[in-house]
């Protein structure tokens, strides 16, 4: 079966991983030494990859066992305290009846029963009454620590989309739940990390939540550019493709070392590759790439304000600070100085634009460029 040489849209392993073995040596440390670590950055940097990446490495230890899951779709406790036991469960046992006689042994008092689907990718579940989560909170919190003292080893607990808690009603007594059940599991580690930054930050950073200083934070950077450019050229050369060093310094300059988009216009342009005339071509997969990506940018724009529009315009016009000065406000109709600071919270919340060193950006180059078209074409 034919493979393409770039991956993107989802978590990314062997060949198509490259780079972040500083992160993960950290990463690999922290989980057997027992730290809970939280990991914050913009989306489509790679999270997901290098967790998983890590947690490999541990796939043989008779001393740690590795729970990954993703509370993506989990819009209430109820369905986090499902999700979690479930695949805390199913991913510490060595077989079906190891899974049943540990729910029935460490979750009695929810009458647990096994359900059967036919869901391929999860054809066995647990099912259970939740009357009041509350009641139960300490049985299904405190699962792993019973489960590692079992197995005697350490359990690392790695949960994709951690923000979701954020979204629960009364997410602050939520939050304190967690905490106060997990921060005392000697046995247990915890990797924390999300595709939201804000709301990342909002939980961990903000000293008045329940998960200040819950682990060590790690705000994980984008791939430098030396990276990127020997693994495109190293990508195409094994598929007998032979690209020039400035046309991959180019995929890093429009992507912005973005690792989502680097292999996504690397692979728009592979299956595009003149080798006589590559930037042209380039240009060619750039264009595709937008408009891939265009219905998805039109659906965040949509039902932004006029305001919100025109600080837009402003961050690609290049204006990333001082944005409250009165010729900026006038040349953008942006209204007036408070409106300035609705409109940037507000964008914010969106996952639309984002502060690095005191300026404001707008996270994601690829919308940056398909609004500079939608502004000038």
């Amino acid at each position: 079966m034919h493979q393409y040489p770039f991956v993107y849209g989802r978590s990314v392993k062997n060949q198509y991983f490259t780079d972040r073995e500083q992160e993960s040596r950290w990463l690999e440390n922290n989980f057997r030494n027992g730290v809970n670590t939280i990991l914050i950055s913009p989306r489509r940097i790679g999270k997901t990859s290098l967790v998983e990446k890590v947690c490999r490495k541990f796939s043989d230890s008779p001393d740690i066992k590795i729970v990954l899951l993703d509370i993506f779709k989990c819009r209430n406790e109820e369905e986090f305290f499902r999700t979690f036991s479930d695949n805390v469960l199913r991913q510490t046992s060595s077989k079906m009846e190891e899974w049943v006689e540990n729910a029935k042994s460490f979750l009695s008092r929810l009458s647990p029963k096994v359900n059967i689907s036919a869901d391929p990718t999860s054809p066995i579940s647990l099912g259970f009454e939740l009357s009041s989560t509350g009641q139960f909170a300490e049985d299904i919190l405190s699962l792993p620590l019973k489960i590692a003292a079992k197995k005697k080893c350490r359990l690392i607990i790695c949960i994709d989309e951690f923000q979701q808690i954020g979204e629960f009603k009364d997410s602050m007594a939520f939050q304190k739940l967690l905490r106060t059940y997990w921060q005392h599991q000697d046995d247990v580690t915890y990797c924390l990390f999300g595709s939201k930054k804000h709301m990342m930050n909002e939980l961990f950073e903000k000293p008045s939540n329940p998960f200040y200083k819950f682990g060590e934070v790690i705000n994980l950077k984008k791939i430098p550019e030396e990276y990127w450019i020997e693994f495109i050229k190293d990508r195409f050369h094994k598929t007998g493709k032979e690209i020039q060093t400035n046309t991959a310094k180019e995929i890093c300059r429009l992507t912005e070392n973005y690792s989502c988009y680097v292999q996504q216009l690397s692979l728009i342009l592979w299956d595009n590759f003149d080798p006589k005339n590559q930037l042209e071509a380039l240009k060619f997969a750039f264009d595709k790439l937008l408009e891939h990506c265009g219905v998805l940018f039109e659906q965040q724009t949509i039902n932004l304000s006029a305001y919100q529009m025109n600080f837009l315009r402003a961050l690609v016009d290049g204006h990333s600070e001082n944005l409250s000065t009165s010729a900026i406000i006038s040349k953008y109709e942006l209204g007036s100085t408070s409106n300035i600071q609705r409109i940037k919270t507000a964008l914010i919340k969106k996952e639309l634009i984002d502060i690095e060193e005191r300026r404001y950006v707008i996270t994601d180059p690829i919308l940056k460029a398909w609004l500079r078209r939608l502004f000038y074409q």
